[in-house]
This record gives C-alpha cells, sequence and structure tokens, in this order.
C-alpha cells in the first residue's frame, strides 16, 4: 500500500480536488442542495474558511483556510464525504468498501495541494474558477451557479466578463 504524505501545517490553506467515483455522475450537481447541507455543517462542525470552491457534475475543487493551530482537513473531508452519502441508500458494494463503511459514492483519495504564496492562490483561484468553461459546461464563467465567482464580481474583486468566453487560454493552477 502507498504511503502518502500529507502537509500538515496549522492553520494553512490548501487547495482540494475532490471526485466521485463514477466519473460520469451528475450527482454533484443534480443533488447541490444536498452536498450544500453537508458542506454547511461540515463548516460549522469544524470550522474553515472557503476562499473558493467549485462544484461541477462528478467532482469539486476547493480552497480552505483552517484555523490557526489546526491542520486536521482530512477530517473536515470525511465529515463532507459521510454527510452527503449517508442522504443516499445503500447499493451493492465490494468488501473493502462493506469493510470500510462505504457506499462508493467518492473515490478514496483525493488531491491537496498546500498553497505557498499569493502568487500560487491566485493561480488556483483562477483555474477553479475557469473550470467549468474548461470542461465545456459553460461558455463564460460567469454563467456556472455552483462557483465562488459570482461571489468574486459581487465584492468587486473580479469582473463579471473576467477570462471572457470559450476561447480563452485558461492557464492557470496545477
Amino acid at each position: 500500500m502507498s504511503n502518502y504524505r500529507r502537509s500538515q501545517v496549522p492553520g494553512g490553506t490548501w487547495f482540494f480536488t475532490v471526485t466521485l467515483a463514477d466519473r460520469q455522475s451528475r450527482l454533484l450537481v443534480d443533488e447541490i442542495e444536498l452536498l450544500r447541507h453537508a458542506y454547511g455543517l461540515t463548516q460549522r462542525t469544524r470550522p474553515f474558511q472557503t476562499v473558493a470552491v467549485c462544484v461541477l457534475p462528478d467532482h469539486l475543487h476547493a480552497i480552505w483556510t483552517l484555523p490557526e493551530g489546526d491542520a486536521d482537513y482530512a477530517g473536515r473531508w470525511s465529515l463532507l464525504k459521510s454527510t452527503f452519502s449517508r442522504q443516499f441508500p445503500a447499493i451493492p458494494q465490494s468488501h473493502s468498501q462493506m469493510r470500510k463503511r462505504e457506499k462508493g459514492i467518492w473515490q478514496r483519495r483525493y488531491w491537496e495541494h498546500q498553497i505557498r504564496d499569493a502568487s500560487d492562490l491566485q493561480r488556483h483561484v483562477d483555474y477553479i474558477h475557469y473550470n467549468p468553461v474548461k470542461h465545456g459546461l459553460v461558455e463564460r464563467v460567469a454563467d456556472w451557479p455552483y462557483s465562488s465567482f459570482n461571489r468574486y464580481v459581487a465584492e468587486g474583486l473580479l469582473p463579471s466578463d473576467w477570462a471572457g468566453s470559450a476561447g480563452a487560454d485558461g492557464l492557470f493552477g496545477e
């Protein structure tokens, strides 16, 4: 078994990609209210700041900053994923999934990247906001409803026509 090393910087900021097991699924947008409930419950139970977020049909990207002295983002993702999954009936599972009490909705692992500096943060925020265009879901970033982009526009951090249309480069993030 692989030995994954995770950065454990208390109060740090991380970029995450969390993916459904079924990459053809639309579950996250079809059940957006259940996902919002799980996200909100997690945030109230184990506080963190959402710097940016984008929910796509089969995966989501987020940037979180944890409170000073706290580095347990893994516990937060576990709570969020389990809260969301409990809303669905059990489906036939593998022996491994039954042993781990999983429903097979989420991929077990997720990608995390510790944000290093302001430039790194900006690249990842841009990547998150441009992702629906990159995946061909919309022509303009502003047209995707499941993103923090419109909050950035409302706060005057980005113009509503940021990144133009689907013809833009989108060389952000990873």
